[in-house]
């Protein structure tokens, strides 16, 4: 069984512009590594509890191995220290069997 790993991440934003500049990083940076952005939502339906203001953003990986590779890579922990800076953030994430 094939296992893609799913990333999911919410930024509440706290510098607009400084999240910008992490942005226009982020996409070619995530290509260089076989990321694959799915999707973002600013205002998703909650089901239960409650949500913080901001941006919530889905990846994928084709393994694990991938995104550790991307998370732990020197270019990607150079950019997020603009990200840690600009944002308070909560990631996640989780293996998905395909069946």
């Amino acid at each position: 069984m094939a296992s893609t790993v799913r990333f999911i991440a919410h930024f509440s934003i706290n510098d607009k512009s400084e999240y910008k500049k992490y942005v226009e990083g982020f996409f070619p940076l995530l290509a260089k590594h076989g990321g694959k952005f799915l999707t973002y939502d600013d205002q998703p339906t909650v089901l239960e509890g409650s949500h913080e203001p901001g941006r919530t953003v889905m990846i994928e990986f084709e393994s694990e191995e991938a995104l550790m590779t991307w998370w732990n890579s020197d270019e990607y922990r150079a950019l997020a220290t603009i990200r840690h800076a600009s944002t308070t953030t909560h990631s996640v994430y989780f293996l998905h069997s395909a069946q």
